[in-house]
């Protein structure tokens, strides 16, 4: 069987539930790191990824959604699963609309906090690749010259080489200088390439800096 991989922060108040599912998850290989409140967790724990958080919704001292909210506030986003024996809908709801990936009802089976735990992981691989791929691309940005900024920001509004030209008060010809250097610099093979890396960084507000 392959061993699974990922990083699960456990918190909740529920000494015997907390044993019971460490052991369960680290069989099936995960790295397990149990707390017994939301306070011990934001005190002890250190950002790792691809991680998941496994949250209590109701816990002494600090509750689930008040611990989502203190993470977001910390801008750590690490995805949150709810776990809770007696939420009332309108904290389901909530956890939801702030941003949880997912609610799961005491007793749950091992099956379906396996999927929960899943999909939490592989969604915090793709947001990590993401933040890796956006910090390639503005350091990539950084190195484009003042004009050569000019020049990709027009690219990006879908303006010709001579349309550029005009814009700028130069030739076609250096312009197509220009562009070749923004291609290269950015690292894109196509101008559809250079549109998505420029929109998915915004970098439309590093322009001016």
């Amino acid at each position: 069987m392959t061993k699974a991989v990922g990083h699960i922060y456990l918190i909740d108040d529920d000494e015997s539930m907390r044993i019971s599912l460490t052991r369960m998850l680290r069989e099936v290989g995960y790295i397990v790191e149990d707390y017994s409140s939301a306070i011990t967790f934001l005190e002890k724990s250190i950002p790792v990824a691809p991680a998941v958080i496994l949250l209590d919704m109701q816990m002494p001292d600090m509750t689930g959604l008040d611990l989502q909210e203190k993470l977001q506030q910390l801008g750590r986003k690490t995805p949150i699963v709810f776990v809770s024996g007696q939420s009332h809908p309108h904290q389901i709801v909530k956890g939801l609309k702030k941003g949880a990936l997912d609610f799961l009802f005491k007793p749950f089976n091992l099956e379906e906090l396996l999927k929960a735990v899943t999909e939490a992981l592989d969604f915090d691989r793709r947001q990590l690749q993401r933040i890796s791929t956006e910090v390639e691309t503005k350091k990539d940005y950084a190195t484009l010259t003042p004009r050569e900024k000019e020049v990709c920001s027009w690219l990006v509004k879908g303006l010709l080489n001579k349309d550029i030209a005009v814009q700028l008060g130069t030739t076609d010809a250096t312009i197509k200088v220009h562009k070749a250097r923004v291609m290269e610099k950015m690292h894109a093979n196509s101008l559809q390439a250079l549109v998505k890396k420029y929109l998915e960084s915004e970098l439309e507000g590093a322009q001016s800096s």
